[in-house]
């Protein structure tokens, strides 16, 4: 298995609410860049959400709806970025076969 790139976690579950994947390739590809801009949008929309959440919590008198609002949107936002993190790291550290041994020899 010499040379194998592990799968792209797409920023999107199937219809059974399952991980997708996408077979390693060059990037340049249709669902690789609409991926990619997906992660953006989504890494966008977080940041918004997160400005947003900071009004909310910092005023004492928020209403309990709308910091429960808040709370969902947030974990919305919190996993879409962590899929995003794990798809990236995914990608960025190459994996080691089987038989390769480690820098420090063990």
């Amino acid at each position: 298995m010499e040379g194998f790139t592990a799968l792209r976690l797409l920023p999107w579950l199937s219809a059974e609410g399952k991980p997708c994947f996408l077979a390693p390739g060059d990037g340049s590809g249709f669902v690789s860049r609409l991926a990619d801009e997906t992660e953006a949008r989504q890494l966008t929309v977080g940041l918004d959400v997160l400005r947003s959440a900071r009004g909310v919590l910092d005023d004492p008198v928020s209403p309990n709806a709308e910091v429960r609002y808040t709370a969902i949107r947030l974990t919305e936002c919190l996993a879409d970025a962590l899929r995003v993190a794990e798809s990236r790291g995914r990608r960025a550290w190459p994996r080691t076969t089987p038989n390769r041994r480690s820098s420090s020899g063990a």
